[in-house]
């Protein structure tokens, strides 16, 4: 038997109740889960309104985490040219099970495909690497693999202050940027985004037409942006589309500004600029543990990290309201 955070309505919080461990089907591995983030994307599936459809009621959340392989599984074509990961390793894994078929990492235990382990060196801190996990994945490779990021360029992110958006100021960085240029909306994000190395800041809490932002933007810009890393789009995207130099890129990847962008065409016609979406699922399980394993290395050093809380397992209702009302101060992790 074991624990298991428990959704039973679609848009309510879970709660904690007690069933049956997992079954472990071959090519799996059984994980004792040590530290499980609460992201938007698993408040967004318990909602039944994302891309990924309604899940299965009830149903254990959980898209991510890190924990130690309690048994290991036979694996012919998985990771590591088949070799099966042993017992007691400490690993990250992520995992569409919180998605789709109800067996998540908010629980004791989860059984997780043996592609989807990430095996970690030792002595990293757990609750750190969950609370990093798929948002610093996101940052690095949208910045890195979609938006070809280059030694020497100038980066605009919008929406620096969530965890993808304090990744990208530091990945950007430790990429070889000349300058970084922050945009969010709290008090706390643009502080924060100063404090992570950001350049310049810019305020988004106002009331600002496209222009007028865009004029804002351009001012703490040394000349024309190369790239812009996009978590907002809406009227935020279209004013920073403007600050792009000829051929410059635009990667979206989040919408909490809005699910459409007043783009003009005579900006994306003028400057011939690339606008790209960018989704973590379009990733091998290769590029996510390379990915994964780069940002280890750098929050190990002390070079990349994220402000989260640990939250017991059996307050996850709690720690979840606050996610989902947007009121979190930090990542929240759950521990077991």
């Amino acid at each position: 038997m074991m624990r298991a955070a428990t959704i039973r309505t679609c848009g309510q919080p879970p709660t904690v109740t007690t069933r049956e461990a997992p079954e472990q089907p071959d090519g799996t591995a059984l994980v004792g889960v040590i530290a499980a983030p609460i992201t938007p994307l698993d408040v967004l599936c318990a909602t039944g309104t994302s891309y990924f459809g309604t899940p299965a009621l009830p149903y254990v959340p959980g898209v991510q985490g890190v924990g130690v392989v309690e048994r290991a599984g036979t694996n012919p074509g998985g990771v590591e040219r088949g070799a099966t990961i042993p017992g007691g390793t400490t690993v990250w894994f992520s995992t569409t099970a919180g998605m789709r078929t109800g067996d998540g990492s908010m629980a004791d235990y989860c059984v997780v495909p043996e592609s989807d382990l990430v095996p970690l060196p030792d002595g990293v801190e757990a609750p750190l690497v969950a609370a990093l996990g798929l948002s610093a994945i996101a940052a690095w490779m949208a910045l890195t693999w979609r938006g070809e990021l280059r030694a020497g360029e100038q980066v605009l992110i919008l929406g620096a202050g969530g965890v993808v958006g304090q990744v990208a100021v530091q990945a950007a960085r430790l990429h070889g940027a000349r300058r970084v240029i922050a945009a969010c909306r709290s008090r706390a994000g643009r502080e924060r985004a100063y404090e992570l190395g950001a350049d310049a800041v810019v305020d988004l809490s106002g009331a600002d037409d496209v222009g007028t932002l865009a004029v804002r933007l351009l001012e703490a810009c040394d000349g024309p942006v190369d790239l812009v890393l996009d978590t907002l789009f809406g009227l935020p995207a279209a004013a920073a589309a403007r600050t792009l130099r000829p051929h410059g890129r635009l990667v979206n990847l989040g919408s909490s500004a809005g699910e459409t962008a007043p783009f003009d065409s005579a900006t994306l016609r003028s400057r011939s600029l690339r606008v790209l979406g960018y989704t973590n699922n379009e990733l091998t399980a290769e590029q996510k543990r390379d990915a994964l394993l780069a940002i280890v290395e750098h929050a190990a050093a002390g070079r990349l990290t994220v402000p989260y809380d640990t939250v017991p397992l059996t307050d996850v209702a709690v720690a979840w309201e606050r996610q989902a009302s947007g009121r979190a101060p930090h990542r929240s992790v759950l521990t077991t």
